[in-house]
């Protein structure tokens, strides 16, 4: 099976959290019946090393002038202490690259805020930590925000920071990337804390061998 690329963007105060459910079963393939995984690449402004809001140093795989959304199947923009300065605006221009490429992209919590401030949130359905957070001069989608933990619309999904569980099963979903029951069961598991949910996933793993 041909490897696909997951691209997930990286800066100072990168939110550890936000995206860990997401990359950890997209990366590794668990409970994944055939096997499937993606190979899982970070993209920073630069290739200097980042320190996540635990205190992790991250070096970048590439930077974002060598991102290519005809290579990558999502853009994954997690949420940082940085977005709130009006930093990261370039990922904002991938972003819309990406959404204008029909290539998906998920963006929680900070990331959220720069997408507002780039227009990107105007005509689709969204969600953030909050709708006052989102106000910029360029945010005029007020009726198209919804008091929801993710929110998908098409090839974007958005999230709360509270919510990466949420944000992880909605990135699934857009990849298409578990079975209906196994994304049911995944969630009922990893968001519900409901152990029929593992036993569901166990089933399916025994099935598919």
């Amino acid at each position: 099976m041909t490897e696909e690329t997951i691209h997930v963007a990286i800066y100072d105060t990168w939110a550890d959290w936000e995206a860990g459910y997401a990359l950890a079963h997209l990366g590794s393939g668990d409970w994944q019946p055939d096997g499937r995984s993606y190979r899982i690449v970070t993209v920073a402004e630069s290739l200097d090393p980042v320190t996540t809001k635990g205190g992790i140093s991250l070096t970048p795989d590439i930077t974002i002038s060598e991102l290519d959304p005809g290579e990558s199947a999502m853009l994954i923009l997690p949420g940082a202490d940085s977005w709130l300065t009006g930093s990261n605006m370039s990922f904002v221009e991938t972003a819309r690259e990406f959404l204008d490429a029909g290539v998906p992209v998920a963006a929680i919590c900070g990331a959220t805020i720069g997408l507002a401030r780039g227009g990107l949130l105007n005509d689709i359905d969204h969600t953030s930590n909050a709708p006052q957070i989102l106000e910029s001069p360029a945010y005029t989608g007020h009726d198209r925000y919804r008091n929801e933990l993710a929110v998908r619309d098409g090839n974007l999904v958005t999230a709360s920071a509270t919510a990466p569980v949420e944000f992880a099963r909605a990135i699934f979903d857009a990849l298409e990337f578990y079975p209906e029951p196994t994304s049911a069961n995944w969630y009922l598991f990893y968001g519900r804390q409901d152990e029929a949910g593992f036993f569901g996933l166990m089933a399916g793993m025994a099935h598919a061998e």
